[in-house]
């Protein structure tokens, strides 16, 4: 296996080789020239986004700025919108489904670093490359969720479909489907139901 591959598969990689550094480097690159384009620079900013996401379904809008680690290994599905400074480190697949909404400074993150410093602080290769060592596990979000400002969801995260997590949570594990949850680490408070349609709170309705 490449390092590009076992990175994908969750498995122990060198961060450090040339195709992963070039790699990197392009998204980061597409992350700056999109950041520093205005919200009237529609064109530009698809052309940039489908260059860095290939995998963006229709309707999406980040409305950055944005940083991606890679780019190309997160799946976006349609209509879905970013606020401010969405995060997404995705050496592992990052998918995400269709009619998701993000609010500002969420991070998606599916690194995971050694919990012994020898195993985790930076070491020379014997081609003399400085390098470390470092795994993952996917993250994926289903249909129809929100992901309230300042969440984080971290490596091998998996939200079911019609969900929201509350502000400030810390994904770390399996949220059901149609569940609120909130926390840190967030847990499932109830199960969003009929009961929490629009037309059964009249006072907020004009």
């Amino acid at each position: 296996m490449t390092e590009k591959e076992k990175m994908l598969a969750g498995r122990i990689y060198d961060a450090g080789t040339q195709e992963l550094l070039q790699l990197r480097q392009r998204a980061h690159r597409l992350c700056k020239l999109y950041n520093d384009t205005f919200e009237e620079d529609g064109e530009e900013r698809n052309k940039i986004i489908s260059e860095l996401i290939p995998d963006m379904g229709d309707g999406g809008y980040l409305q950055g700025p944005i940083f991606f680690d890679y780019g190309v290994f997160t799946k976006l599905g349609k209509n879905f919108y970013a606020n401010f400074n969405l995060t997404v480190l995705d050496v592992c697949p990052v998918t995400i489904g269709d009619n998701v909404f993000v609010g500002p400074n969420v991070s998606i993150l599916t690194p995971k670093h050694p919990l012994r410093y020898e195993d985790r602080n930076p070491y020379k290769t014997e081609d003399g490359r400085m390098t470390c060592r470092e795994y993952g596990a996917p993250i994926t979000i289903g249909d129809n969720c929100w992901i309230a400002g300042n969440v984080t969801i971290l490596a091998g995260a998996v939200i079911g479909s019609g969900c929201v997590i509350g502000a400030g949570s810390v994904v770390t594990g399996r949220i059901p489907n149609n569940s609120l949850a909130y926390g840190n680490p967030a847990k499932v408070v109830r199960a969003i139901t009929e009961a929490d349609a629009l037309k059964y709170k009249q006072e907020l309705l004009g």
